[in-house]
C-alpha cells in the first residue's frame, strides 16, 4: 500500500536503505569496529584484558620491525604467496580445460575435481600430517623419501604449500569451468576454420576471454595465502626452527599466546598494508591485460 503525501515520498526514498541496513550493522560490528580497534591498539600499550592504557606513538611497530621472526614470517608469507597464486591458477586451470568438454564420465571427474571444498581445512590437515608422515606416509614411500615434511626445516613450508594449493583446487577449478564453458562455440569454430590449432585456439580465444576469472581467481588466492595462518597453527607451529612463521601466525600467536595486543595489532595492519598494496597492483595490470566482453 502506497501512502500518500510527504511520508510515503520518505518512506520510497528510505526504502533501499532500509535493504543494506542489515549487512551494514554486520559490517560496522565485524569489519569497521574491529578495523578501527586494531589500528588504535597498534598506536597504544594495551594490558592483558584488552584495555588501552597509554599512548605509545610509533615504538610498537619500531619494536616490531627489529625483531628477527618478523622478518622471517614476512619472507615466509610472500614465499608461499608467490608460489601458491600461479601453481593454483595453472593447475586449476589445466584441469577446467581438461574437463571442459562435456563427455559421459564429466560428472565423474568434476566431483572429483572439488571435492576439497567438501572438506574442512582441519581435516585435510590431519589427512596430510599422515600422507607426508616420515615413516607411514604414502607419498614418502611412493617418492623413495624417508624424511619428515612438518619436522624437516627446509621442507615443512612446502608441505604447507601442498595443502594449501590442494584446498583451493575445488572452487577455483569451478570458477574456471564455467569460464571456458562460456566461451561462445562460434568463436572456437571459426578459430579452427581459420586454420588455429588447439594452442593458437587457447592463448588467441579462450585466455582472453577468461581474462576476469584469471585476476579474480589470482586475488582472492593471493588474498587466501598472504592470511594462512590455520594449517601452521595444527601442524608445525611456526617450526621447526621459525621456518613456517607465518604473518598471521605470528599475529596470532602474539595476541593469543603472549597477551602482546598492541604488537599483535600491529602484524595484523602490515599484513593488511602488503595484501592492499597487491591488489592494488593487480588492479593496475587489470587495465592492460583483462579483457571484458
Amino acid at each position: 500500500m502506497n501512502l500518500p503525501g510527504p511520508r510515503g515520498s520518505l518512506m520510497k526514498k528510505a526504502r533501499p536503505y532500509l535493504f543494506i541496513l542489515p549487512i551494514l550493522l554486520f559490517a560496522i560490528g565485524f569489519i569497521y569496529y574491529p578495523f578501527i580497534k586494531t589500528f588504535l591498539y597498534s598506536f597504544s600499550t594495551v594490558n592483558a584484558k584488552g584495555v588501552i592504557t597509554g599512548f605509545a606513538g610509533l615504538e610498537n611497530f619500531k619494536y616490531l620491525f627489529s625483531r628477527r621472526d618478523f622478518k622471517t614470517a614476512i619472507e615466509n608469507t610472500l614465499r608461499i604467496t608467490a608460489i601458491n597464486v600461479p601453481v593454483t591458477v595453472v593447475l586449476t586451470m589445466g584441469l577446467a580445460l581438461l574437463a571442459n568438454k562435456r563427455r559421459s564420465l564429466s560428472p565423474v571427474y568434476e566431483t572429483l575435481f572439488t571435492l576439497p571444498m567438501a572438506i574442512a581445512m582441519s581435516a585435510a590437515a590431519m589427512i596430510f600430517k599422515v600422507l607426508l608422515n616420515p615413516t607411514v606416509g604414502y607419498l614418502n614411500h611412493a617418492l623413495g623419501l624417508d624424511f619428515g615434511w612438518y619436522q624437516s626445516r627446509e621442507y615443512a613450508i612446502y608441505g604447507i604449500l601442498m595443502l594449501t594449493v590442494w584446498m583451493g583446487i575445488g572452487f577455483d577449478f569451478l570458477l574456471f569451468l564455467s569460464a571456458f564453458r562460456a566461451v561462445p562455440d562460434q568463436l572456437m569454430e571459426a578459430g579452427t576454420i581459420d586454420g588455429a590449432g588447439a594452442i593458437a585456439r587457447f592463448f588467441k580465444i579462450q585466455l582472453p576471454l577468461i581474462s576476469p576469472t584469471i585476476l579474480f581467481v589470482a586475488l582472492t588466492n593471493m588474498v587466501l595465502a598472504m592470511m594462512v595462518s590455520g594449517p601452521v597453527i595444527i601442524l608445525t607451529q611456526g617450526g621447526p626452527a621459525r621456518s613456517t612463521t607465518t604473518l598471521i601466525f605470528m599475529m596470532y600467536n602474539s595476541g593469543y599466546g603472549s597477551a602482546n595486543f598492541s604488537l599483535s595489532a600491529c602484524i595484523s595492519l602490515v599484513a593488511f598494508a602488503l595484501t592492499f598494496a597487491f591488489t592494488l597492483m593487480a588492479f593496475y595490470l587489470e587495465k592492460k591485460r583483462v579483457h571484458y566482453q
